[in-house]
């Protein structure tokens, strides 16, 4: 099962309606929690999301709307009985003020400390690259390995079934059989987390193929010069981003207190988008992946 789970929406300020930034991602029965702002723990009770499903914890930056938020939700996890292992990113840049927010939960977890720098892999299908902000700040993407459809009627047509099925799958061959024999290439899907940032390869490369990408929208393409000044994307910009990657889906997020009304972004990254499907997210939003298109895309 793969779902986006969206805790908090705002930027440097919350809102009646909007929390610091929190988001969630169910990916294959691991559980990665990015950028848990203020207030995210008290999040995750109404949204459904129990501390026993997090396995990583993935910090874009340490502003403290992205990361404040992280002594809660560790001592949430020590008071809830985690026993498994929770892996930490963060940027190595970023070691001292992590350390410190980690040092305020209870003893009790097995929280091993990830710092990382420049454009890498972090752990299996996750991958990091550098990010245009104020600080050092990374975005994160997610990217299943290619693979393939069994086709049924080739598959009976070899006389494959039962228990070999399974072998082929696992072996990529069974006696003179390939599995490229019986099947179809099947694309991975990938997931793409872009938050503060200025235009930049860094946010360009993450967002490539992306299924689903989640990227801040901090401000209205009138306040460019501000956008510029504070190195964050517009909504206009993200839409853009989207476009050029070829994104099917894209969450914008991160508003900035100044737009109660957040309508005017949705439309001006629609009118960037190209063929993505544009959502505004809201605090408790779930979105799910998109469907594969077809077994090659």
């Amino acid at each position: 099962m793969r779902e986006f789970v969206v805790l908090g929406t705002a930027s440097q300020v919350p809102t009646r309606s909007r929390n610091h930034n929190g988001y969630f991602l169910l990916w294959d029965g691991e559980g990665l929690l990015f950028d848990p702002g203020e207030g995210s723990q008290r999040q995750m009770m109404f949204a459904g999301v129990s501390a026993h499903q997090i396995n990583r914890i993935c910090l874009t930056h340490v502003h403290g709307d992205h990361c404040f938020g992280l002594p809660g939700v560790l001592s949430r996890m020590v008071l809830d009985g985690v026993k498994h292992p929770v892996h930490l990113h963060f940027p190595a840049s970023g070691g001292d003020a992590v350390r410190a927010l980690v040092s305020l939960a209870p003893p009790g977890l097995d929280l091993q400390l990830h710092p990382h720098a420049g454009s890498c892999t972090v752990a299996p299908g996750l991958e990091i690259r550098p990010l245009n902000h104020r600080i050092e700040t990374y975005g994160y993407r997610l990217v299943e390995p290619d693979g393939h459809t069994l086709l049924p009627e080739r598959l009976e047509q070899a006389g494959i079934s039962g228990p070999d099925v399974g072998r082929l799958q696992r072996e990529g061959s069974l006696g003179s059989l390939h599995i490229k024999d019986v099947s179809v290439p099947r694309r991975g899907q990938r997931f793409a987390f872009v938050m503060d940032t200025a235009p930049c390869a860094g946010a360009e490369d993450l967002a490539e193929g992306a299924d689903l990408l989640v990227a801040e929208s901090t401000f209205s393409d009138a306040e460019v010069d501000l956008a510029t000044q504070y190195r964050h994307l517009t909504a206009g910009q993200a839409g853009a981003l989207a476009a050029a990657g070829r994104v099917r889906t894209l969450v914008l997020t991160h508003f900035s207190a100044r737009y109660p009304d957040v309508g005017l972004l949705a439309a001006q990254a629609r009118a960037r988008a190209g063929g993505a499907t544009v959502v505004i997210a809201n605090d408790l939003d779930r979105v799910a992946f998109p469907k594969r298109l077809n077994p090659a895309g």
